[in-house]
């Protein structure tokens, strides 16, 4: 019998566990939307318990242990060893007007019809507007700042959404006091949870690139100021290396899995070429994933959206060993492709259920007969963990929730 760490681990190491391993909500791209979850609990007729949201950008809820068992979840984030206090938490309302409680260092400002957040000096970071389930950027704080030696960086990241309005453990950060406080809570969660522990560390490249300068801005500058770009990713890469070295300082022996962010891919192929992959962006992946090995003996995974299929062989040779969430509806992403070419080398952790069509317009049969076909193409021979293409959103109903993960082990 596997316990679910063993089960989630088992498939990691492409060995085939007693029963598919399931993750929900085990990061920030597999989650539930907390207005699904509310009407979950619902249809359910679950009636304690108020709706927590962690993840104030996407406005994911957090699931709640009873829920994680009835699902048959193996997985379980860092985070949920932290915020445990009614103090981190406060009052706010979900875009439907369903109550809900939010982390309190995020303060959101009503102006007119729409919500603003601002960084401490009073600069607007982000907003979200009358009508939409999540918040936008809105300051690129090196937009204007091209040509400068980027010695600030660290304050100009946190003027972005991103970082100002991080998750659980947010606002704990590296200092002593805060790293002290992470290990503590990664140990505890590890002697009290045998689920697979997911500990998000970020350290995106690109992304860091396109938040900071503005997505047309930086990729115009891929193009036409190289030796700028280097710079700034030599920065960047600086500021990633010590931030993993205090990370996996404090709870790298506690993690089974530690979580990279970069999102490379559209519908329809790459953002960039793979001449621009390898010239900017690989030798970066390298570093910060041998710097990794060395540090902890979790497992690498990195999520990454999109048409990624021309970059694969090269993020494997950088070091990956999970691919997520896998949008199997993106240009050369089709399942039984990834499965023949790379099953041997990543373990697929997503795919499970397309959310773009299916889980959200289907049929719960539709959804369980999608379900039954993807888990026939991973599964075998492990090297699959089940989630269904990044997060349930806030319009999937919860029939098709329940048709989702009744199916994975059907």
């Amino acid at each position: 019998m596997f316990t679910p760490r063993q089960r989630v681990l088992a498939a990691v190491n492409h060995q085939e566990p007693d029963r598919v391993p399931i993750d929900l909500a085990g990061h920030r791209a597999s989650g539930m939307a907390a207005i699904a979850y509310n009407r979950l609990k619902k249809h359910l007729g679950i009636k304690n318990g108020a709706i927590y949201v962690y993840d104030m950008v996407q406005q994911l809820a957090i699931i709640e242990p009873e829920m994680m068992d009835y699902l048959g979840v193996d997985t379980i984030e860092l985070g949920r060893a932290f915020a445990q206090e009614p103090e981190y938490w406060h009052d706010w309302e979900l875009p439907d007007g369903t109550p809900c409680k939010i982390p309190s260092f995020i303060q959101p400002v009503k102006v007119g019809r729409d919500w603003h957040i601002y960084h401490a000096d009073g600069t607007q970071i982000a907003i979200q507007r009358e009508g939409c389930y999540y918040f936008e950027q809105t300051c690129n704080p090196l937009a204007d700042r091209i040509h400068e030696n980027f010695n600030n960086l660290r304050a100009d990241m946190d003027k972005v959404m991103w970082a100002a309005m991080g998750a659980p453990p947010a606002p704990i950060g590296y200092d002593q006091a805060g790293l002290k406080a992470l290990e503590a809570g990664a140990k505890h969660l590890r002697a009290t949870s045998d689920r697979a522990i997911v500990g998000l560390f970020g350290a995106n490249v690109l992304e860091w690139g396109q938040f900071l300068f503005g997505m047309q801005n930086f990729l115009t500058l891929l193009a036409s100021e190289p030796k700028q770009v280097h710079l700034f990713l030599d920065k960047l890469l600086e500021v990633h290396l010590e931030n993993l070295q205090l990370f996996t300082s404090a709870v790298g022996s506690y993690i089974d899995i530690i979580h990279f962010n970069d999102d490379f891919g559209m519908q329809t192929g790459p953002q960039i070429s793979t001449k621009m992959y390898l010239d900017f962006f690989h030798p970066h992946y390298v570093r910060l994933w041998e710097r990794t090995r060395q540090l902890t003996n979790a497992k690498i995974m990195l999520h990454c959206c999109g048409g990624i299929y021309p970059l694969l062989p090269y993020l494997i040779d950088a070091g990956l060993e999970i691919l997520q969430p896998v949008q199997t509806s993106s240009r050369g992403m089709e399942a039984e492709r990834l499965k023949r070419e790379f099953g041997k080398d990543l373990c697929f952790w997503g795919g499970g259920c397309e959310t773009q069509g299916i889980l959200d317009r289907g049929t719960p049969e539709e959804v369980a007969e999608d379900v039954h076909r993807r888990v026939e193409i991973f599964a075998p021979g492990g090297g699959f963990v089940f989630q269904q293409i990044h997060n349930i959103q806030a319009d999937v109903p919860a029939e098709n929730i329940l048709a989702m993960f009744g199916a994975v082990n059907a």
